[in-house]
């Protein structure tokens, strides 16, 4: 692929008729099996899920979940954001991502949040790029993974607009 063409990814949300897609996606790239309720957060979270079509290969994949802040208000946990080993580094991490951060501005989402390995640099810088940042460590997070640490990495969205 040269410098500077425009990659033909396209974006599709996830449904009972594509489960099996992120199901298939999600054996490959991470070292989780994931629970029923993970697939139905997924779903219900509607526009925040998405598959990512290379070519209309589906190669990568941001899964979701809605949740109610104390105090009122909703936020974003991304799930899982992952991308085949081969076509990483192409822009569709980003894509998938940048969907989900015009989202929570449309939908007026106070904050984003996942949890990160605190081994996984690529991870940790890829956030960071997209003003992603570390607000908290947990121990022991995973439990058959090593290290087992994770951080919290967030963006706020409510605060970001009045601090700048």
């Amino acid at each position: 692929m040269g410098a500077g063409r425009e990659v033909s990814v396209s974006l599709d949300g996830v449904r009972d008729k594509n489960l099996m897609q992120l199901k298939k996606l999600n054996t490959v790239l991470f070292p989780v099996r994931y629970s029923e309720k993970y697939y139905a957060d997924a779903i219900a979270s509607g526009e925040f899920t998405k598959l990512a079509y290379y070519s209309d290969i589906c190669v990568g994949a941001i899964a979701c979940r809605l949740e109610k802040k104390e105090g009122g208000g909703m936020r974003i946990y991304i799930m899982t954001l992952g991308v085949l080993a081969p076509y990483r580094g192409i822009g569709i991490g980003s894509k998938l991502l940048n969907h989900v951060l015009e989202m929570c501005s449309k939908q007026n989402m106070c904050e984003i949040y996942l949890h990160v390995q605190t081994n996984n640099e690529d991870a940790i810088k890829f956030y960071k790029k997209f003003g992603f940042e570390i607000t908290d460590t947990i121990q022991n997070y995973y439990i058959n993974i090593q290290p087992s640490d994770c951080y919290v990495v967030s963006k706020s969205f409510a605060q970001s607009e009045a601090n700048k």
